[in-house]
């Protein structure tokens, strides 16, 4: 790096200099208020006559001398500032121009020859500042005075118009405001690519304050170490047209998912969302030149599935169908697994039927979980961890089988446990409601509706004071029949023509224009059959939309055949059920153990006990720590890594290279109930990692 210099804008552009704001960097985003900031600034360096005012630094890497003899310099930190000065100086330019009649110390042309363009340069080298993406054409026109050529929206535009309008209202001569800006202190630093890393040095100006997303961040990364004709090629090739699949309005929010769930699909661990850039560090610490191309063209063919699935485009109407129900459920939390089958679906590793059927169960047990009022919180990471248990010779009934083989918190309801509750749950005051009705609505349908044009009808009125016609038809208990099926599905359906309905009498909802008999849904077909309504048919709608809820949200059922393939590889160690009784304790350990035991189990709710052939282990999602019994204590093993944990009292031991029976890089030997408070902090980080 080459020692910081502290000067004017005049000593930075002046000379046969180009800086270049390379295609990595984000769009130019100033807004009116980082403008009006530095006007004030400007005015106020002359009420005050003050000699300077620092305004902050340019970061840059000096790249080559061109034939011409013109330095050019990449700007990795620091654009926006040198674009809005730029901008301050076209305007101030054209004033001048546009005022030729009056006379002023300051010339134009002078503006123009030391600030904007290159007097010996051609093409776009004759320029001193050239932006990236859309802005660079619309600043070489502002430069070159075509305004009616600039994009109306375009933020340039609207902070050169600013500028202009400011320096028109004559608050400062131009003149003064010429010699303001020649005050305005800038520290450059200039670094050399073949000596200094600008990545690290980047990260380091911007560890605060910086508002730049994981994406941004990870697209710096990926090409801010590579040699302009390579960041060019890259970026144009492979990471503009990638940008375009995510729509603009919250493009940055998406591909910041994007990222999130791209590297969940290749580490199978879910990186903590404001880490998602230091775990791209770790998954592709090896960028260069060499490897940067195939790296782009993975992340590029992943986001185009990606995008796929969240905008349901790009394929079948059958599959875009199933990519809209599953953005319609909301279970996002699936994409990460979903992304590596429909790759290999996209590679002929399975087959469009195949997928259909994972995409399908994978619907199915989102939806049977939310029914059946399943905790959801452990969805991450039930499917991030999926694919890697995949038998790929047998790759759709191996996931059938995983899938049948959850259990507790991650099971997948039976058909039992889903009609208990599908015919009997709150249906109406969850957030699936409209998804419900539509999947039972357009199930099979070739004309399917959509909902979005319909209104939820109680069929049974929800006023509390219902008219003597719904208190006969309803009986004595009519109150308790009202409270318990009101919202229930067989009390649900859709209807045009809500307003209408009310709490009319049923019959009068069956025959009224647009009632229940005009009526062409599907989710009408028995009540139109009915001549009453209570509490019998409520039951009775219900277990005939039951049976149809069946065939749409199924439960991947094995054959025998099927589950022989699967089960004929256990030996006789893994089907044999340990208890505590397993395990080798003194009378001393025993007492250690179960005083630690109840302090666990007591400090961390939701935690699950399993006893293995070589250890007892404490999970949440997964193992957080394990314990082996010994004759003169116990071991416990932390399942992190073991430079992420705190431990003030050092009580434990690096094993990350060391072979244990136990999970996790720290090992702790308690020999005394004394240490059960560090141990307890310990355990604790590794518990509220998995929350986390």
């Amino acid at each position: 790096m080459l020692p910081p210099t502290k000067g004017s804008i005049d000593e930075i552009l002046n000379g046969q200099n180009q800086f270049i704001i390379p295609v990595y960097q984000r769009a130019y985003s100033w807004e009116r208020k980082q403008c009006k900031q530095l006007w004030n600034d400007i005015v106020e360096m002359q009420k005050n006559s003050s000699y300077n005012h620092f305004i902050g630094s340019i970061v840059n890497v000096a790249e080559r001398f061109a034939p011409t003899g013109i330095k050019k310099y990449t700007i990795i930190d620091g654009q926006q500032r040198i674009t809005t000065l730029v901008l301050l100086l076209i305007a101030l330019r054209d004033y001048l121009e546009e005022h030729e009649d009056v006379e002023f110390n300051i010339r134009p042309q002078i503006i123009t020859d030391i600030y904007l363009k290159n007097v010996h340069g051609y093409d776009e080298e004759q320029y001193k500042l050239i932006l990236s993406q859309g802005d660079k054409q619309n600043l070489i026109n502002l430069i070159e005075g075509y305004i009616d050529r600039v994009d109306e929206n375009s933020r340039l535009l609207h902070n050169y118009q600013y500028f202009y309008n400011n320096i028109a209202k004559n608050i400062l001569s131009p003149d003064k405001i010429y010699e303001s800006i020649g005050k305005l202190e800038i520290v450059n630093i200039t670094l050399e690519r073949e000596r200094d890393n600008p990545q690290q040095i980047f990260e380091s100006l911007n560890s605060t304050g910086m508002d730049l997303s994981q994406s941004d961040l990870i697209r710096n990364y990926v090409l801010m170490g590579l040699d302009p004709d390579t960041q060019k090629k890259i970026y144009i090739q492979y990471w503009s047209p990638m940008e375009s699949m995510f729509h603009y309005e919250n493009q940055s929010t998406l591909m910041d998912d994007f990222f999130r769930d791209y590297i969940t699909s290749i580490e199978g661990q879910i990186p903590t969302k404001s880490l998602v850039y230091e775990s791209f560090k770790k998954l592709y610490s090896d960028l260069s030149n060499d490897t940067v191309e195939s790296i782009c063209t993975d992340i590029y063919k992943s986001a185009k599935l990606y995008t796929n699935m969240h905008y349901a485009k790009g394929e079948s109407s059958e599959l875009n169908s199933l990519f809209k129900d599953i953005k319609s459920l909301k279970m996002n939390v699936a994409y990460p697994f979903l992304l590596n089958v429909y790759s290999d679906y996209k590679e002929k590793v399975i087959s469009k039927e195949e997928f259909i059927e994972i995409l399908e169960y994978s619907e199915s047990y989102v939806f049977r979980r939310a029914v059946c009022n399943i905790p959801t919180n452990s969805l991450n990471k039930t499917f991030a961890t999926l694919y890697g248990q995949l038998d790929k010779d047998n790759y759709l009934n191996s996931f059938k089988y995983i899938l049948t083989n959850l259990d507790t918190y991650k099971v997948f309801p039976t058909d039992t446990m889903f009609y208990e509750n599908f015919v009997s749950k709150d249906m109406y005051n969850t957030r699936t409601r409209m998804y419900l009705l539509s999947k039972l609505e357009n199930f099979d349908n070739k004309a399917p509706i959509q909902v979005e044009n319909f209104t939820i009808e109680h069929i049974m009125p929800q006023s509390k004071k219902l008219n003597e016609y719904w208190k006969n038809v309803l009986g004595e208990d009519w109150r308790i029949v009202q409270k318990d099926y009101l919202h229930t599905i067989g009390n649900l359906t859709l209807t045009a023509y809500n307003p209408e309905m009310s709490d009319r009498d049923f019959i009068d909802k069956l025959n009224i224009k647009g009632g229940f008999k005009e009526s062409a849904l599907r989710l009408n077909r028995y009540v139109v059959k009915q001549d009453t309504w209570n509490k019998d048919k409520i039951k009775e709608r219900a277990e005939e939309l039951y049976e149809l809820a069946l065939k749409i949200w199924k439960y991947p059922y094995l054959s025998n055949e099927e589950l022989t393939y699967f089960e004929k590889d256990l030996d006789e160690e893994e089907k044999t059920i340990y208890s505590i009784n397993s395990y080798s304790f003194s009378v001393f350990s025993k007492e250690l153990y179960e005083k630690l035991n109840q302090n666990i189990l007591n400090s961390f709710p939701d935690t699950r006990v399993e006893y293995t052939k070589n250890y007892i282990a404490y999970k949440y999602e997964t193992n957080y720590c394990d314990i082996i019994p010994q004759q003169k204590g116990i071991k416990i093993y932390i399942n992190m890594n073991f430079d992420e944990i705190d431990d003030p009292h050092k009580i434990g031991r690096d094993v990350t290279n060391i072979g244990t029976w136990g999970n996790g890089n720290m090992e702790i030997l308690m020999d005394s109930v004394n240490q059960i408070p560090s141990i307890l902090y310990i355990i604790g980080q590794s518990y509220d990692k998995q929350l986390n």
